[in-house]
This record gives structure tokens, sequence and C-alpha cells, in this order.
């Protein structure tokens, strides 16, 4: 296995399905070994993204790309929990004269609130304000409570991307929480897939970015994060326990529509790329929410 065996979820055929994303098409795992790892949320318990990857890399696809739909790879993950302020320009931006503080800020989303790779960002009647945030994800592979920072990286099962996307007029309609802007229907993405973690080296330096329209707005390296992936495990363990299929996402450079003068929101037609060394790019256009 390499460290960029890709394993995605996808609708196929009308089904969802998991399996492996290689050059030339998708190679259905779910159909080979559903009935011991139904899912990938199964697959990461049971800590065979390896096993998958090397299964998969010596079959003929299944499906040519053009056939499948991406999904967010953990669709049910039990919990989804993002970082707010990691990186030292985006505690600047908030021109408070505050030093970053000692404890990451953190926030939950719903699974719903996000789409898979090359599905369409939701922009919702309520609110044009509509922005973008680019950030990497860790999987937990092995669950935990109280998670030492020494052992906190052994603790994860895979890496993948993330467009936060958010409200920005709503994360401020109360006093102190942001749930409400962080948790529109499909305003946000995870993918395109899940790159199995190999080792500290894989993840301390990843260069990413993200860009409008091949614009380049965010760029960063997560080597400069204020909060680390160690850290990060070790204090959201602390108060909850940690479980196999959990989402950590980890924070946004500086760079979001809202900081420009004037900001600059998504539009229907936007593409909106996240690309990050060693595992891929996650891209998505934006359109105005169907009302049903």
């Amino acid at each position: 296995m390499t460290t960029h065996s890709r394993l995605a979820t996808v609708t196929a055929a009308s089904a969802t399905r998991y399996g492996l994303v290689l050059d030339n098409g998708f190679v259905d795992l779910s159909a080979r070994h559903g009935s011991v790892w139904p899912t990938l949320r199964a697959a990461i318990e049971a800590g065979a993204l390896q096993t998958l990857s090397e299964k998969g890399a010596a079959l003929a696809p299944d499906y040519s790309l053009d056939e499948i739909t991406y999904e967010i790879p953990v669709p049910n993950a039990e919990k989804i929990i993002c970082v707010g302020v990691n990186y030292p320009d985006r505690n600047e931006e908030y021109k408070d004269g505050q030093a970053a503080p000692p404890n990451p800020s953190l926030f939950p989303r719903f699974a719903r609130s996000f789409v898979g790779h090359g599905v369409a960002l939701n922009r919702p009647p309520e609110s044009a304000q509509l922005d973008y945030e680019g950030e990497i994800v860790l999987v937990v592979g092995k669950g935990g409570r109280r998670i030492p920072e020494a052992q906190a990286l052994d603790h994860i099962a895979a890496l993948t991307l993330c467009n936060e996307g958010t409200i920005r007029d709503w994360v401020r309609h109360a006093k102190f929480n942001v749930t409400q802007g962080k948790n529109f229907d499909g305003t946000g993405s995870i993918g395109p897939w899940l790159v199995p973690y190999v080792n500290e080296a894989q993840i301390a330096d990843i260069g990413f970015e993200t860009r409008v329209n091949g614009e380049v707005r965010q760029s960063d390296r997560t080597s400069r994060m204020i909060f680390p992936f160690r850290k990060l495990i070790a204090y959201i363990s602390t108060f909850t326990t940690l479980v196999p299929g959990d989402v950590l996402i980890t924070g946004t450079p500086t760079g979001a529509g809202a900081r420009f003068d004037p900001p600059i929101w998504l539009q229907p037609g936007d593409v909106v790329d996240v690309e990050a060394e060693g595992v891929g790019t996650l891209r998505n256009t934006v359109a105005d929410e169907a009302l049903k």
C-alpha cells in the first residue's frame, strides 16, 4: 500500500458502495467485502483500510469514474468536530490584540451539512453569505478517552479534505455560538476519499490551498498549526470518547471570503478547490439550494 491509496464512499448503479478509486475507474470493494465490513466506518473500526487497499489494487475497475457520485467518505460518523482559529494568520484576522488562546475553539457539525466531492454546495435562500474554508481532516481509527499526546497519532486511521462552508451572518445570530451558521444543509463538503494514515512524516508538514475559480485564496502548511494534531486528539478526547470513524476538521488558514474588503461571497457557478499534498483535490461548484 502507498500513502496515496484512495478509499471512497460513492453512489453507483443506484446503490451506496465503497471501494478504491484508481486513475481508470472505481473498484467496488463493498460488493466483495460488505458482508464483513458493511461500510467504510466498519472497516475503519476493524483496522482494515490497508487490507482493503491492497485487495483493491489487484483488481480491475467495476465502474468508470463518470459512473460514480462521491458521498462524504464516512457517512455515518458518530461525531464531526471542527477546530476554529488554528493558524497564526487566522488568529491575527480577528484584530482583537489577543494572543492565540491556550486551548482550541471547537464546534460540532452534522453529516447532513456536507456533500461529497463533485456535488454542488448549497447557497440557502436565507443568506447570500456563503463562504469557504479549506481544511485538513483526520479520521479516527482507534477510539479512546483522555488519550496522551505521545500516543495520539496512533489513533488516526486516515486523512481527507474539507471545505467547511459557512453562512457568515448566521454564525453571529447569538451571543456565543456558531453552530447555526456552520450547519446549513449541504453548505460544506468532505472528500473526495480517505488516504490511509501511515506515519507522522505524512502529516507533519502538509501544504494545502483553497482556490476559487482558479484563484488561490488560502495557502498554508500543517507545520504552522497553533494546535498540532497530537494536541487536538488529546484535548478533544479529554471531554468526549473518540470512536472509530469520528471526523476531526482541523482548522482553516487566513483568506476566507469574509476577510476581504468588501467581503467576497461564493456565487452560483463558482468552483472551489481544496488541494493538499499527498491527499488530493476536493472540488465543488456552488448552486442556489433547490427548495422542496
